[in-house]
């Protein structure tokens, strides 16, 4: 039997994995403790050591989660967190460093398997009336997300009443911890009102804008997370519930909805730029860095314009 090494791999990675813990960070340990679990399945051992990280066998685990049916981005997933964590090692002189020790498998990320809604279905999906509160509930959640410049689900469900102010939006994205700000258009003051959470806060716990979390849980709570993604599942699966009912073809999930903000947006001829501050993300680092700002007026346009193009969709046909 392998001896637990106190410098080894697994180790490693535990120490990063209670870390993400402390910090809050359940969602980005949960990948990493899968992707922990799923390397030593392989290797067949409960502890991985630093040694057993080679080329060969890296492109034999990439086949191994091949065959096992997972897709291109969850398998570079799981290789980039294997890569994070060996370099992690090497930082604190636990791993020797290998050039090119991943360039065998696969760490980057296939665009084909996230699809953007056609512009008919997308229409369908936000305002064909579903026939029933529940799936109007889900549609309303699905609308708002949209006009929120393609918000994220963990986004929406963790807003706080304190992000509201003056109709602006004002908050930190879950994933990256940017800051964001996007202007409530008129037509989702009503659609707000509808969701907006009634009961009255616990004392040291966040007060939600959207009665989606309890909010009886502290911020580091990791029932929190629990929770979280127990309403991520019930979203999903209220959303191919909706996309039945309103006879759509193309798979929705509250992914698709952000997709496919940036798609219409893209469609339209706005700066890839604008799409990538408006969404919140950082991977257009360069650009970023040499581009002036958009003022939130801007964004704002370009917000309003995404949701009339949908809205209008068969007026203008």
């Amino acid at each position: 039997m392998q001896m637990k090494n106190r410098n080894g791999f697994s180790r490693c990675a535990q120490q990063y994995i209670d870390r993400l813990q402390e910090e809050g960070r359940f969602s980005t340990a949960h990948v990493y403790k899968h992707a922990l679990y799923s390397f030593c399945k392989f290797c067949d051992t409960s502890w991985v050591s630093f040694s057993q990280i080679t080329r060969e066998r890296l492109r034999c685990y990439g086949q191994y989660l091949y065959e096992c049916g997972l897709k291109p981005n969850t398998i570079s997933t799981y290789m980039r967190m294997l890569r994070s964590i060996y370099n992690r090692g090497v930082e604190s002189g636990s791993a020797p460093y290998v050039p090119r020790l991943f360039h065998d498998v696969y760490t980057g990320v296939d665009v084909r398997q996230k699809k953007a809604l056609p512009v008919s279905e997308l229409h369908r999906l936000l305002y064909k009336d579903p026939g029933s509160e529940r799936l109007r509930r889900t549609q309303t959640i699905a609308a708002l997300m949209f006009q929120f410049c393609g918000m994220s689900f963990a986004d929406f469900a963790h807003l706080e009443k304190t992000a509201l102010e003056q109709n602006i939006l004002h908050y930190n994205r879950i994933k990256t911890k940017t800051p964001m700000c996007v202007e409530v258009l008129d037509t989702a003051k009503d659609m707000i009102g509808r969701l907006r959470n009634r009961m009255p806060p616990c004392s040291g716990c966040p007060d939600y804008l959207f009665a989606i979390l309890r909010g009886d849980k502290k911020r580091k709570d990791q029932r929190g997370y629990r929770e979280y993604q127990s309403a991520l599942r019930n979203f999903n699966n209220c959303l191919k519930s909706l996309a039945r009912t309103l006879q759509l073809r193309s798979p929705v999930t509250s992914y698709t909805l952000r997709h496919s903000w940036a798609t219409t947006a893209k469609y339209r001829g706005v700066p890839i730029e604008m799409i990538s501050e408006s969404l919140g993300h950082t991977s257009i680092k360069t650009t970023q860095i040499y581009l002036k700002g958009f003022e939130l007026r801007e964004r704002t346009e370009v917000n309003r314009k995404n949701l009339f193009y949908v809205k209008n969709y068969f007026v203008t046909k």
